[in-house]
C-alpha cells in the first residue's frame, strides 16, 4: 500500500523529524551538537517553530501505511524573486527508510510545483551524501552552475513540464508523432473524445493535420505540454466559432494528458492557459462538453465550469457504447455565472 502523504506545517511530529534532519546534518559537517537548542540559530527554528519558519511554503509528510504517526517530511519553498521553487529538508527517519517514503515525498513535491506552473525545480545535497544524490538523478534532477558555493555543496534542477502554444506550423510537425500518440492513448484508454477503438494512427494524425490548418486559418488555438525530455504529454484546442453572432465565443475540445503524465495538474494548466488566451482575445464565454461521470468533471467543475445540463445517449464512448455527455460553460472575466 502506499503511504500517505499530507501537508501540514504545524503537525506535533514535525519538529522532532527537522530536528533529527538538522543534528544528523551538522555531525556530517563536522560540526556536531549535542541537541536541537545547541543547533545555529537559523536552524533551531525550524525545529522549534516548524508552522513559523515555513509560513510561505509547503511542508508534506510521509506516513507509512498501517501507522499512525508520519516518519518522513520534506519542505517546497515558495518560489522567491523570480527563482524556481527550492525542495529542502528531505528526511525519513533510519528506522523507516528503504520502503519508498522519499520517492513518495519527492513525487508529491514535483506534482505541486509543476501544478503551481513552476518550469523547474532546484535543491542542494552534499556530495558525500550517495543514497540521496542517487534518488535525485534517479528523478531527473542533474548538476548546474552553484548558487551556493559552499565547499562540498552540488546545486541540482530539474525541467518541470512547460506549455506552449503550438503554431500552425508546429502542430503540424507534431501530427504524426506526439499529438497523434496523445490521442491514441486517450482512445486506448476510454476517453470519449469522437473516435472508436482501436483508433488507427494515421486517422488521428489527420485529424491533426486538419487542425493544423484550422490553426492557420485563425479559428482553432493549440496549446501542448512538453515533458522534461521535451515529449508531448498534453494538449488542449481552443475553437472559435464561425458565425456572426457567436463570435463572443469559444469551445475548449481535445484536452488530452497521456495517461504516463496524470496527476501532475498538467490538465488544469493547459485549460487554463486556453482560458486566459480566450480571455486576452475577447472572447467572453466558453463551452464544452464531456462525457457524463467521466474523471474530466472534476477539473472543469474546480476550475469554475457550471454544467448547463446532460444529455443521454449523445456519444459512442471507444468500445462504442452510448454514453451521456454533459454540457458546461464559463463565462470569463467573473467568477460566478
Amino acid at each position: 500500500m502506499n503511504p500517505r502523504i499530507e501537508e501540514n506545517r504545524s503537525h506535533p511530529r514535525l519538529a522532532g523529524l527537522l530536528g533529527a534532519y538538522h543534528l544528523v546534518n551538522q555531525a556530517e559537517k563536522g560540526t556536531a551538537v549535542e541537541s536541537v537548542a545547541a543547533l545555529p540559530a537559523v536552524y533551531r527554528v525550524e525545529a522549534e517553530d516548524p508552522a513559523g519558519a515555513f509560513a510561505a511554503d509547503t511542508v508534506l509528510l510521509a506516513t507509512p501505511a498501517g501507522a499512525s504517526a508520519p516518519v518522513g517530511c520534506v519542505v517546497l519553498k515558495a518560489p522567491r524573486a523570480g527563482r524556481a521553487p527550492e525542495i529542502k529538508r528531505l528526511w525519513v527517519s533510519p528506522e523507516a527508510r528503504r520502503k519508498g517514503l522519499a520517492k513518495a515525498l519527492m513525487a508529491e513535491a514535483l506534482r505541486r510545483a509543476a501544478a503551481g506552473g513552476a518550469p523547474a525545480v532546484r535543491l542542494t545535497v552534499w556530495s558525500w551524501r550517495d543514497e540521496p544524490l542517487a534518488l535525485y538523478r534517479s528523478l531527473g534532477f542533474a548538476v548546474v552552475d552553484p548558487w551556493d558555493d559552499r565547499p562540498d555543496l552540488l546545486c541540482l534542477e530539474k525541467p518541470l513540464d512547460v506549455v506552449e502554444r503550438l503554431s500552425p506550423a508546429a502542430v503540424r510537425a507534431h501530427a504524426a508523432d506526439g499529438l497523434a500518440a496523445l490521442l491514441v492513448d486517450a482512445v486506448d484508454g476510454g476517453a470519449s473524445v469522437g473516435f472508436l477503438a482501436p483508433l488507427d494512427r494515421a486517422e488521428a494524425a489527420a485529424w491533426w493535420d486538419r487542425a493544423a490548418g484550422e490553426a492557420a486559418e485563425g479559428v482553432r488555438d493549440v496549446w501542448a505540454a512538453h515533458g522534461p525530455d521535451g515529449r508531448l504529454v498534453g494538449v488542449v484546442t481552443l475553437a472559435r466559432t464561425g458565425t456572426a453572432n457567436g463570435r463572443h465565443r469559444g469551445e475548449i475540445a481535445r484536452l488530452l494528458v497521456h495517461r504516463s503524465a496524470r496527476g501532475r495538474g498538467l490538465g488544469r494548466r493547459l485549460l487554463a492557459a486556453a482560458e486566459a488566451h480566450a480571455a486576452a482575445t475577447g472572447l467572453g464565454l466558453l463551452v464544452l462538453d464531456t462525457q457524463t461521470d467521466s474523471p474530466a468533471e472534476r477539473l472543469y467543475r474546480g476550475a469554475g465550469w457550471t454544467a448547463a445540463g446532460t444529455i443521454p445517449d449523445f456519444a459512442a464512448d471507444p468500445s462504442g457504447t452510448l454514453r451521456p455527455t454533459t454540457l458546461y460553460y464559463k463565462r470569463l472575466g467573473q467568477d460566478t455565472p
